[in-house]
């Protein structure tokens, strides 16, 4: 039986006759590709005693590493894999049914990683370098990258690539994972057509995105959607007059930077009837209130935090970034904007749930504070079979019913 080291020698030594036969002045289709691999396979192993497993597995992470994303290749198209973490060439980790291991491959050299990172930055038009180590991007599948180079990153080349389902997932998913029963899914479904502006909170992990998209689903179809992302993640296909932008870094061929804020007051000149921002983590929040706040029912957004007030004041803070305002004002706004915060946390068992569904209530505390009450909260129980149990139990009614009398609507019996 061959070694493992044997067998990246065996690699090394194909790739490296592969490469020196390679007519770079044209090119190679896939089909050729392989049929170039299987050659150089079999010379390279003739008088080897080499089983057809191996033969299989050599060819395939070959041409992975000559037209693919090298050893990032097979857990790109693992479907079970939600993240992949590269922490410099020889250390990689995964995430697979919410939990995180080591992957046994690596890179062959430094130098290999930043040719990948380079192949994946390129294909969506962005620039990662030394003089810009940092960057955000995107895969063709809709993967979301982020990057960070030395000298940034004292190991090596750092990547992170979140995963996301081929399909959407909508929230028929969501209530068979467990993390909404069903009436709440109707009672948010309800929320979504009668236009309460919704923000979505949570940790990083939590759901949110996947969240968002599911509500999404509910929006009615005859409306004109404008979704604003930093990388474009959300589905929405149900949706005919549909508009999605994308936010732009500056490049050194001179194309100026498109920020999120950008986008936002480029949209309130598109006549839209909602805006979808994937998710506000800085100066744009000011932006997004305020589009909440002129006309525009029913918006929805994300943000980071670890609890639905803490997301209140995570914002108060965003808002202060991008404009000197008293807080009183900044305040009044925010309450004004949200009707509903919808928190969503991962519990140590490692499962996503709606944790809690609360209402801002749009008049300030005596003391200038923004009031909030919760609607509906989970509660544990117990635990069965490893797997936290509870139950999601009212704690008060929906007092801001305006946008429900004038929709027609009514919310489903809990």
């Amino acid at each position: 039986m061959r070694t493992g080291f044997e067998e990246n020698e065996l690699k090394k030594s194909i790739k490296a006759q592969l490469m020196g036969a390679m007519d770079f002045s044209r090119e190679v289709p896939d089909e050729e590709m392989f049929e170039r691999i299987d050659e150089e396979v079999l010379i390279a192993t003739r008088d080897k005693p080499v089983d057809l497993s191996m033969k299989k597995r050599i060819r395939t992470e070959l041409f992975h590493a000559i037209r693919k994303l090298d050893v990032l290749q097979e857990l790109i198209d693992d479907p079970d894999i939600t993240e992949i973490m590269v922490n410099g060439k020889d250390r990689i980790f995964i995430e697979k049914e919410g939990r995180i291991h080591r992957y046994a491959a690596q890179f062959e050299t430094k130098e290999r990683l930043e040719d990948v990172i380079q192949q994946m930055v390129g294909a969506c038009n962005r620039v990662v370098n030394e003089a810009s180590p940092i960057v955000d991007a995107r895969l063709m599948d809709g993967s979301r990258i982020n990057i960070v180079l030395p000298p940034v990153s004292l190991d090596g080349a750092t990547v992170t690539i979140r995963k996301f389902p081929k399909e959407a997932i909508r929230m028929e998913d969501l209530i068979a994972f467990g993390s909404l029963p069903g009436y709440l899914a109707d009672y948010l479904s309800v929320l979504v057509k009668a236009g309460y502006n919704i923000f979505i909170a949570g940790g990083t992990g939590s759901g949110k995105t996947t969240f968002l998209n599911a509500l999404s689903d509910h929006i009615p179809q005859e409306e004109r959607i404008i979704t604003i992302e930093d990388n474009a993640e959300l589905q929405i296909k149900h949706i005919p007059n549909l508009v999605r932008l994308e936010a732009r870094n500056a490049n050194v061929e001179g194309c100026k930077e498109i920020t999120i804020r950008d986008l936002i007051k480029s949209s309130l000149r598109m006549r839209p009837d909602r805006i979808v921002v994937g998710e506000v983590r800085g100066a744009e929040a000011i932006d997004m209130v305020q589009c909440m706040n002129t006309g525009h029912d029913g918006s929805m957004s994300t943000g980071h935090s670890n609890s639905a007030y803490d997301m209140l004041s995570r914002l108060e803070t965003m808002i202060l970034m991008g404009m000197e305002l008293p807080l009183a004002a900044i305040r009044a706004q925010i309450a004004s904007a949200i009707d509903i915060v919808v928190y969503l946390g991962r519990l140590r068992d490692r499962t996503r749930k709606l944790l809690e569904i609360c209402e801002v209530e749009k008049q300030l505390t005596d003391n200038g504070t923004i009031r909030m009450k919760t609607l509906f909260a989970f509660a544990e129980t117990g635990e069965e079979n490893g797997r936290i149990t509870g139950e999601w139990r009212r704690e008060h009614d929906l007092e801001n019913q305006t946008k429900l009398r004038a929709s027609g609507l009514t919310l489903p019996a809990a």
